[in-house]
């Protein structure tokens, strides 16, 4: 496993700008570890969260971090491929885009 990717330039300057927006969002994402979901879980769950949020950038960070984590492209594409049935297939392609964004790379 190999360890987390560096976030983004824009989020680096957000919270260089916003400091105490930036430790309650580590302590938000410290806090959802918190339960019975292994790491590997929990990642996909919250990239499913933001495919369904319809969030880009939410998708690409979670896709980095799962990467990361060693979890495959299969295997955040069968998460794109769930989420179809209930976001839909114009959804569920942009999705699939978001996530070889990041694992085409």
């Amino acid at each position: 496993m190999s360890q987390q990717p560096e976030p983004p330039k824009a989020y680096r300057a957000f919270v260089s700008r916003f400091p105490k927006l930036g430790q309650a969002w580590d302590l938000m994402a410290e806090a959802g570890q918190e339960g019975p979901l292994d790491a590997r879980t929990a990642r996909l769950v919250k990239l499913a969260v933001a495919i369904g949020a319809g969030r880009e950038g939410a998708v690409h960070a979670s896709a980095r971090k799962a990467q990361a984590m060693g979890i495959t492209s299969a295997e955040m594409e069968q998460v794109v491929a769930l989420a179809a049935g209930t976001l839909g297939m114009p959804a569920a392609v942009a999705a699939h885009r978001w996530v070889l964004d990041v694992t085409e790379k």
